[in-house]
């Protein structure tokens, strides 16, 4: 049973330190990946203004990262003293050889205890150009800038039909749904998904973006949820919008304002389709509740709970305020791979948090515990909590690639020569290292 601090760190996983070669790397969430090529593909963020992002992608077979671009300068920008391409809010998505994903700003101003657009920017320096839908060829190291998304905003949200080769987005701060047909090169976009988005004015039509778009591979649906928890349907076909009848406003995902800041409210956190059921299995990030949608029926069930051992037993939430993106289903098309929070404990009193932030960020401290859950059968482990070869622990994890060598891949916080960065990590995965 997991109670304390010294017990976890005695049965925890050990995770191994990779420094890519970027000092200024800061939090990344969602942007890391294996591709066919067994190869993992990742992006470190900045949060400076006048330093973009960096692609890497590491071979498990040479054990070694390699650079492969500059967020900015893959966008044409470079040279143009805009706020700089900071940030990848997506994983990559493989179409036909390639690999596609978007790009997010990552320098923001702080008002109101909120990450902003920035608005008083230095003289000479130009706000921020947009997002961009990029491509990338392994075979060739050729990068490829598909198209700006309009009204200078970020992508916080992307998808990628790879059967039909269609891209989907939604913009931050305000919530613009888009859509880029890449065999045709032309982008269409939609109104704001909900009030003003992640820009509006708290209590009045601020709304915490949907993180996690699903789509559904039979027909090319797409779908989103808004803060009040309403699930919506894009048609690609019709480019037309349709409001479900079911809903995400469930008593067991606890009780939100939609329209104050600081948790993802009744958005689902990230979701994935789920071929052999025709269903989507989604978690709902500040409860940590695991579901099961049923688009053509227009049925949610709730399956289980997958927080750790050691936060169900303390009955309390996670610190982090948005929940957790490390989500998604393992190689054998079965098992889910679940990166989460679990309460730390000193002299068997669990550490507490700030009791709210008003952004998406930690309230406190937290271990971080790698879950399984099988589909199948229903076969739930929390694994234990995760520490480097030093005790420390990985903080900020908001990203997940389950390889195909072993390992399970994330990007987390870590002292690299006095200096608190974010890069990559590997954990040995413990249904193949048994």
């Amino acid at each position: 049973m997991i109670t304390t601090d010294r017990t976890e760190k005695q049965g925890g996983l050990i995770a191994r330190k990779y420094y890519s070669g970027f000092p200024y790397a800061h939090d990344t969430y969602n942007a890391i990946s294996r591709a066919s090529d067994g190869k993992i593909y990742y992006i470190l963020s900045s949060e400076r203004m006048d330093e973009g992002g960096k692609m890497y992608v590491y071979d498990p077979k040479t054990d070694e990262t390699t650079f492969l671009a500059d967020l900015t300068a893959i966008c044409g920008e470079a040279g143009q003293h805009a706020v700089a391409q900071g940030k990848s809010h997506a994983r990559f998505y493989e179409y036909e050889g390639k690999l596609y994903f978007s790009t997010h700003v990552g320098y923001y101003q702080l008002i109101g205890g909120m990450d902003r657009m920035a608005e008083n920017l230095p003289e000479g320096i130009l706000p921020y150009p947009g997002g961009h839908f990029l491509a990338f060829d392994p075979n060739t190291g050729i990068f490829e800038d598909l198209i700006t998304v309009p009204g200078g905003e970020g992508l916080v949200a992307m998808n990628m039909d790879v059967n039909r080769g269609q891209l989907f987005g939604i913009t931050w701060p305000t919530g613009q749904f888009v859509h880029y047909d890449v065999k045709n090169k032309k982008l269409h976009t939609l109104r704001p998904t909900s009030e003003r988005g992640e820009a509006g004015e708290p209590g009045v039509d601020f709304r915490t973006l949907c993180r996690s778009l699903l789509i559904n591979p039979i027909d090319g649906n797409v779908y989103y949820t808004v803060a009040e928890g309403h699930i919506f349907c894009y048609s690609p076909t019709s480019q037309s919008l349709q409001k479900l009848e079911v809903d995400l406003k469930l008593d067991y995902f606890g009780r939100y304002d939609p329209k104050m800041p600081g948790s993802m409210g009744y958005n689902w956190r990230k979701i994935f389709w789920y071929a052999p059921e025709q269903v989507a299995y989604g978690i709902h990030g500040n409860s940590g509740y695991l579901f099961r949608f049923d688009p053509d029926k227009q049925t949610i069930e709730l399956v289980q709970r997958l927080t750790s051992q050691s936060s169900q037993q303390s009955g309390m939430f996670d610190q982090f305020s948005y929940g957790y993106l490390g989500f998604q289903l393992g190689p054998d098309a079965e098992t889910i791979y679940y990166l989460t929070g679990g309460p730390v404990y000193e002299q068997g009193k669990r550490i507490k948090g700030q009791d709210h932030i008003a952004k998406g960020a930690a309230k406190g401290i937290e271990n971080l515990h790698l879950i399984t859950y099988n589909i199948r059968n229903g076969l739930y482990i929390d694994h234990g909590p995760v520490f480097y070869t030093d005790g420390t622990r990985p903080s900020y994890v908001n990203a997940i690639a389950v390889g195909s060598d072993g390992f399970v891949y994330t990007l987390a916080r870590f002292n690299h020569e006095g200096k608190e960065i974010s890069d990559l990590i590997k954990i040995p995965d413990p249904l193949v290292n048994r």
